[in-house]
This record gives structure tokens, sequence and C-alpha cells, in this order.
């Protein structure tokens, strides 16, 4: 956006320099002609004054930091669109000469423990005075926290502000995170909920960076930070900085607890807890809140001086009157009387008004309460806010939420910021939880019993399907999916696996054929081969003498099959060729008849033949018998 310095902005705010820039809008130094005072002018960049949802949410955070009014919070002063120049969407706040937070962490770097605390205890108090109306700052950081020349500390940008006086700018429907990452909440990363606990967890944080010099978690990308606050917890200060107090230690973990439920509830609550570690540290301290001016006394009206009493005049002499001057005091007395007819006419109104006023006060409208933000805390915890305004907690709706724990309060009627009559009653919604159903147990169910246990619960039956299976009988339920036991949400499908029994297979024959093609085959259409090994006199070594079951039958698929497979004839002969071999030739052959050789060697001769073999050749021998060859 080009630099606006020198325009008029809504014929009154002389813009005189920028001061800052951001993504959103920019900020002006200014002057309000109107009343000659110094005025800062935020104006929102003109591509973004053509969305209407930028637009909006530029305006609600006028009202936003509007409804508030605390010394430690940026004042709202005006807010328009300039018609009679440059067109522009803006909001005009008290202007702040000093610096940020940002900017002392930058020069100083950490801050002595009662400098934080000092710096702690305003921040804390504007926040609290936020919260106790139902509004969340949603983005504390210290980019947010200006501090004055004159040392006074205040919170600006309430532009993501969240209550029900200003209406909602994020939504867990949207998923937008506009805060800054360092400072975000695990739920605003995670569902993009906040509450005043969130605002505890970034102030927390800002605590921790002033106690330390440096923010808890760091890496390359922000949503590497994003994760690391998800995911890890808040190092400890005592690790950072040994002379940090026990007390503040366990204050500032316990304020930057992943759980939100172990955080204090609101900032009043976390500054209540920080004020009393400041007295423990020094009692004798006078315990100010820096967040608030002195009072103001209010002025006294002076004392009117008494009229001195006129001693009466006797008069002597005669007094004559002429007609001009009776008629004129005549016309005298009719004015005063009408003066005092007028007079007593506004008293009486005015009794009125008064007195409409202490009944709407007292006991009219203007006597209702304002109801705090109860939500996400327990019914006790609820109940310990709500009682000591006067009004009764009560619970009229236990209902299912994926997001609110089981025993937390989901909403408020009317909810926090809003008002109630003096003694009356703040409904309660209370989480159940998220909407789990378990899965029955079902195996070894008929089909139909099993769809019987599965719609006793809002679930839906699902498929049902039939497979073999070896364990459980034909025509009963072996599993669901999801499986038994599973928690799942409502209207879920649940499907059936239903059992056809043992898978029966038809045999093959392999008589005669080949073992090894024998135990291939059986292995692969899923059967258990147990293989045997015989002599046999008619069927060939290696290929199959018998089978159990015989082929053609059918079996279970996974049974047992036996097979028996021939090692060739018990008897051989011991061939004539094996005289005058070669002698390892002829060992060969006669091992490959399955018989055992003895080799004798005779004679120096280098080529060593078969001379004698015994038993002699065309012998019938038994295999695995000795058989003696003489070479030489």
């Amino acid at each position: 956006m080009s630099d606006l310095t020198g325009e008029l902005i809504d014929g009154r705010y002389q813009l005189l320099r920028q001061v800052a820039n951001g993504g959103m809008a920019s900020i002006y130094e200014a002057i309000d002609t109107r009343l000659d005072r110094k005025v800062a002018v935020k104006i929102m960049h003109s591509h973004l004054a053509q969305d209407e949802a930028f637009v909006s949410r530029f305006i609600k955070e006028a009202k936003a930091a509007a409804a508030l009014s605390h010394p430690n919070i940026v004042a709202v002063q005006d807010q328009g669109w300039n018609q009679s120049g440059v067109p522009a969407v803006f909001l005009v706040m008290e202007l702040i000469e000093g610096h940020t937070l940002r900017e002392y962490l930058n020069e100083r770097g950490r801050f002595e423990i009662k400098d934080a605390i000092n710096y702690l205890t305003p921040i804390l108090s504007a926040l609290a005075a936020a919260h106790a109306l139902g509004i969340v700052h949603r983005d504390i950081k210290p980019e947010n926290i200006l501090i004055s020349k004159e040392g006074r500390i205040k919170i600006a940008d309430f532009g993501l502000a969240r209550g029900e006086l200003i209406g909602s700018t994020m939504t867990a429907e949207s998923s937008v995170i506009l805060g800054s990452v360092s400072y975000l909440s695990p739920e605003q990363v995670q569902r993009g909920v906040a509450d005043s606990r969130s605002d505890v967890y970034a102030a927390g944080i800002v605590a921790y960076e002033m106690l330390t010099g440096e923010k808890p978690f760091s890496a390359e990308s922000p949503i590497q930070i994003a994760y690391m606050h998800v995911n890890e917890e808040i190092p400890r200060l005592r690790s950072k900085r040994k002379d940090v107090p026990q007390a503040l230690d366990d204050l500032i973990a316990s304020s930057t607890a992943k759980n939100p439920d172990e955080r204090p509830r609101t900032a009043g609550d976390f500054l209540e807890k920080l004020q009393q570690i400041q007295i423990d540290l020094d009692p004798r301290k006078n315990q100010m809140d820096l967040g608030l001016d002195l009072p103001v006394e209010p002025i006294r009206e002076k004392a009117r001086k008494k009229v001195k009493e006129v001693a009466p005049v006797e008069i002597t002499a005669p007094v004559v009157e002429t007609t001009k001057e009776i008629r004129r005091k005549e016309e005298k007395k009719q004015r005063a009387s009408k003066r005092v007819r007028r007079n007593r006419k506004v008293a009486l109104v005015l009794a009125v008004v008064l007195g409409v006023g202490g009944w709407w006060t007292l006991v009219g409208p203007g006597s209702r309460v304002v109801v705090p933000s109860v939500v996400g805390g327990s019914f006790d915890e609820a109940v310990s806010v709500i009682s000591p305004l006067g009004l009764n907690a009560v619970v009229v709706e236990n209902r299912f939420d994926e997001e609110i724990p089981k025993g937390k309060i989901i909403e408020s009627i009317p909810s926090g910021g809003g008002k109630v009559d003096a003694g009356g009653s703040v409904k309660l919604i209370v989480s159940k939880g998220p909407e789990r159903y378990a899965i029955p147990m079902t195996t070894g169910l008929t089909p139909e019993a099993a769809q019987v246990a599965i719609k006793k619960s809002p679930l839906v039956v699902g498929t049902i399907t039939e497979v073999f299976n070896s364990d459980i009988p034909k025509g009963f339920v072996i599993s669901t999916s999801p499986a038994s036991g599973t928690s799942v949400k409502r209207d879920t499908k649940v499907n059936v696996l239903v059992s056809k029994g043992i898978e029966q297979v038809a045999l093959a024959s392999y008589l005669g054929k080949s073992g090894e093609q024998a135990l291939n085959e059986l292995t692969e259409a899923g059967f258990t081969v147990e293989a045997g090994y015989a002599f046999n006199e008619t069927v060939p070594e290696l290929a199959v003498i018998s089978q159990n079951p015989a082929g053609g039958a059918s079996a279970n698929k996974g049974g047992k099959v036996s097979i028996l497979i021939s090692k060739g004839p018990r008897y051989t002969y011991i061939p004539k060729t094996v005289i005058t071999m070669e002698a390892n030739a002829a060992k060969e052959m006669l091992e490959s008849l399955g018989l055992k050789v003895k080799v004798v060697t005779i004679g120096n001769n280098k080529k060593k033949v078969v001379k004698k073999v015994s038993p002699v050749v065309n012998t019938k021998v038994k295999r695995g018998s000795l058989v003696t060859i003489t070479v030489g």
C-alpha cells in the first residue's frame, strides 16, 4: 500500500507519518484536527478493503477494544470509512509513544525477576478485565505489548479477539490460525479453538521469554515450532536459570501446560498467584496493582454563603403607586408564577427519571448480572465461579462432543459476557465426550445372532461375506470389521465374516510319478506332505510307490497327505564292466548302485585299473553291501 502521509482522513485526521506497516494494515501518527490532539490511525490496505471478511474482522477489532475500558488496554476512539479522499477503512486509537516489549527484549535480553513480575502484572490485569467480559485476545505476544514513555504498559491489537460482545472472528471450522506461532496454545494449533486459557498459555510463554531471554522452542519453519508446542513440554525455568524461585517456576509451568485443564482458568487466576509470589519475594513491598490508575477524588461543591438577614424597615411615609407601576408588578408576579410552575414540572420529571433509574439499576433489567465464561471447565469449576455472583448453575443437557472432553462444559445459556437476572440460573450443557460404541463380540455366533448383537447399538450391519476357515465351523461368524471391542462412531458399518468350513480339495494320483513332482504340487495345493522312502523291486527309483489319501478323493485343504517314494530294487548285480576300469570310475559306478566300495592298491603302476573285484562280477548283492576292488 502506498504511503498516505499528508492525507486528511474523514475530514478530521491529518496523517503525519507512517510508524508501522503490517500484512493487514498500516499505522500512522496523526492529528485529530477537531480536538487538536495526537492519535494513532490504523488503515487497512486497499487491496483488502475489497474483501468483506477482512473488513468485518477489522471492524470487530474496533468493537472488541471499545468494549474494554482499562488503563492497560489501548483505547479505541473512532472507526469509519473515509469518503472524502482516498478510499480507506480506518480505526482511530490513542497514540502510545514508546516501544514494544519485543524491543525491550531485544535490547535487554532476560529481565530481572522482580522486573519481569512488574511487567507481567499489568499485562495480566488487562487480560483479566477482558476475560471477565468473556473476551479472549488470542494473539498475546511481545509485539502487541506497548510500553509508553511514562512507563505505562498497554495491550494492543484485539483484531483476533473473540467474545459475546463482538461475535467470532475465527472458528474451529475455518481451521485458520492467525496468531504468532511461537505463542499459540496446542489447542489453537490442533483445532483452532481458543478460550481464556489460551491467553494464559501465551502470557506464560511471554513470561518465559522475559525470564530466560529466549523462546522455549526454535526451528527452521513455523510448522515445526507449532508441532513442538503440541507434542513437547515447555522446558522448566530452573533448567535455564537457577535463581528463579520454585513457586514461580511451578506457576509458569502450569500456565504453559499442554492440557488446558492444568492451567489457571483466567488471567485473573494467573495474576492472583503471581501477586502472592511477589509478596513472598518481598513482604515489605507495597502491593499496588500497576495495571490501575490511582482513584480520582470527586470534586466537592463549594458551600454557599449564608444570606444575611435584613431587619425590616418601618415605613413611615405613605407610598403612592401609579396605575402603571401596579400593572408592572402584576405582570412580574405572573411571570414568577409561570417560572415556579415550570420548575415544579422539571422537578417532577427528574424525580420520575431518578425513580425509574433506581428501579432499573436495583430491581429491573439494569440489575442483571454478567455471566462469566465457563466453557471448557468442569461443573464444579463453573459452580465456584457462578455461585459467588448469586447465580445458580443448572445442567440442562448432557451432549456428545468430539472436541470437549467428558465432564467439561460445552456451552452455557446465556454464554460468557451475557446477562441474567440477579438470583437467576445459568444453564449448562455438559460434554459426554466423543460418541463411541464398542463393537460386540460375535465370533462363534450365527450370522442372525451377530446382527441382533450389532443392532443393539446405533450401528449398521454391512456386508456378510463367507470364506473358508479351518478353525470356525461352517455357518458361524469368524470375525467383524472393525474388530470386536473397537470403539466406533454412530452409524458405523460393521462387516461380518462367516465361515464356510474347511475347504475341500480333490487329490490327484501321483502313483508312479516323480516324488519331487508330488511334493511340489501337493504343497502348492495347501496340503502338509509327509514323504517316506522304501526299496521296491518294481517301481523305479524316486517314483511314488503309494499315497494316502488316494488320488481321486477329497481332502481338507491344509490337511496331511502321506506319500512313499521308491529307493529302487533292494538287490543289484556287480557289473562285469568294472574289471579293467580305471579305479576312480569303477568306484563311482559301484557307489551309484548303492554299494559301499573298499579300494586295495597293488603294484607301482601310475595308471591304476581294477584287477579284481570281490564278490566277483555278476554276483547278486544287497544294496549297501561292501565290495572290495583291487587296483594296480
